[in-house]
Order: C-alpha cells, then sequence, then structure tokens
C-alpha cells in the first residue's frame, strides 16, 4: 500500500507541473504551459535514467523530450497569422473588384435592340463568372487554416507513434512474471524486475503516455479546428486505452504484493 502511496504522490506532483503556467503578473492555470511540460518531460527522463540506465525506455523519453523542444516553434507557428498571404488576397479581392465594376460600368446596353432572352444569358453569365470568382477566393482564403491543419496532423501522428512505441516497451512486463508460475522457455521474454521495479518502470509508461496526450492538445489549445481537434481527441482516444492496459497490471501488481 505504501508503494501505490508513494506512485500516486509523485504523479500528482508531476500532473501539478505540468498544468502550471507562469504569466507575468499571476499564476494561471486554464491554460497548459509548453515550457512546465517540457520541464516536465526532461525530469522523468532524468529519473528514468536514473532508476534505469540500460533500458530502452530512457532513449524513447528522450525522444519525447525532443519533440517537446520542437512543439514551441510549431505552435509558434499555428498561432501566427500568415500576414502576407492575407494581404495577397485583400490586394487580388480588390482588383477582382475593381475590374468588375470597371467593366460594368463600361458596358453601353440599349435595350431597344436586345430580346429577353440576350438579358437572361447575360445574367446567366455574370453569376457563373461570379460564382467562379468567389470559388476561387473561399479557396485562397482556406489555404492558411489547410496549411496550419496539416501541421497539426504531422505532429500529432508523431506523437501517436511516440505513444506505440510506448506501449511497446511495456508489453512484455508480466505482473505475473515477479512470481514463479509455470516454466520458461527458451524465448520468454527476461524477467529480472523485481515487483517494486516493475511498478516503477510502468509508472513511467503511463506517465509518459500522459505527457503524450499533454502535448498533443497544445497544438489545439489556440487553434479550433475541428479536423485538428478530431486528430487530437482519435490520439487521445487511443493514449486512454493504453493507459488502461497498464493500469490494470498494476492493480495485479498491487494486490500480488498484499499479504495473504
Amino acid at each position: 500500500m505504501q508503494l501505490s502511496r508513494d506512485r500516486s504522490a509523485s504523479q500528482a506532483l508531476e500532473s501539478d507541473r505540468a498544468f502550471r503556467y507562469h504569466g507575468p503578473m499571476m499564476t494561471r492555470y486554464d491554460k497548459l504551459s509548453c515550457d512546465e511540460i517540457r520541464g516536465t518531460i526532461r525530469l522523468l527522463h532524468t529519473r528514468i535514467s536514473e532508476r534505469f540506465p540500460e533500458s530502452g525506455l530512457a532513449n524513447v523519453c528522450r525522444s519525447l523530450m525532443d519533440v517537446a523542444s520542437e512543439t514551441a516553434s510549431i505552435i509558434h507557428a499555428i498561432e501566427k497569422p500568415l500576414y502576407f498571404w492575407r494581404i495577397g488576397i485583400a490586394l487580388l479581392v480588390l482588383a477582382v473588384v475593381s475590374i468588375t465594376v470597371i467593366s460594368m460600368t463600361s458596358i453601353h446596353v440599349q435595350s431597344e435592340a436586345m430580346s429577353l432572352s440576350d438579358l437572361v444569358q447575360m445574367a446567366e453569365a455574370a453569376i457563373s463568372g461570379l460564382l467562379v470568382i468567389g470559388a476561387g477566393l473561399l479557396s485562397l482564403f482556406s489555404v492558411e487554416i489547410r496549411k496550419k491543419r496539416n501541421r497539426v496532423i504531422a505532429a500529432v501522428n508523431r506523437l501517436r507513434c511516440l505513444a506505440h512505441i510506448i506501449d511497446a516497451h511495456q508489453l512484455t512486463k508480466d505482473p505475473y512474471g515477479t512470481v514463479s508460475i509455470g516454466q520458461r522457455t527458451p524465448h520468454s521474454p527476461a524477467r529480472n524486475l523485481t515487483p517494486f521495479e516493475l511498478g516503477r518502470y510502468l509508472d513511467y509508461c503511463s506517465e509518459m503516455l500522459s505527457l503524450t496526450s499533454k502535448l498533443a492538445f497544445l497544438y489545439i489549445q489556440n487553434f479550433p479546428d475541428p479536423m485538428a481537434n478530431e486528430a487530437v481527441n482519435d490520439l487521445e482516444n487511443l493514449i486512454t486505452g493504453l493507459s488502461r492496459n497498464i493500469w490494470q497490471k498494476l492493480v495485479i501488481l498491487e494486490m500480488q504484493s498484499r499479504p495473504a
């Protein structure tokens, strides 16, 4: 039971660090801080390296730390408006409107020489042209959103890959392997961790998955795009399922550590 209490206290402390944001005048708890999450991942990497110096889990955490280091620049690029692109679109719209107005004012129509069918054809041609121009301008307006959305989805897919790698590291960590049950085969995975070490290893995997989810949310924290939000939600659902498997192992490990 003491192991469980220590583990819960440690995770609560690190979760508090991840959610903390130091503003210019006060501490805010309504936004995730990229710097605090990066610092938490750095501390987690140090803890894993000290506890399991020869484990590949530390290298995975280092990769997560590298992603966290790049997150700030990606978020800045996503939240920064593309002013040159917007100015270019505004100038294009102004040019199209000016050309349209000049064209309309330069046409001299003699109503006596035109029939009703001619007027209908002119109206249809004008409407078709305006629709084509409007569709083109709308596509140009959405280029900025689509560019930022693709960047978010690419970053989320990178985190999705890391989540699967973290899960792969805990797959062979069997809580029943801490006791002698059955006969080992030549290809059985190594079971050289004590119950305490196994618990810490699974805790580290759970914390890394949680921090991966926090990094993903940073991309959409100030970018309310539906498709980008859907990509992050899918990653969070994946991480929830992977974390559930880890906590099932922790529950089994806790039950085995209780005195009979």
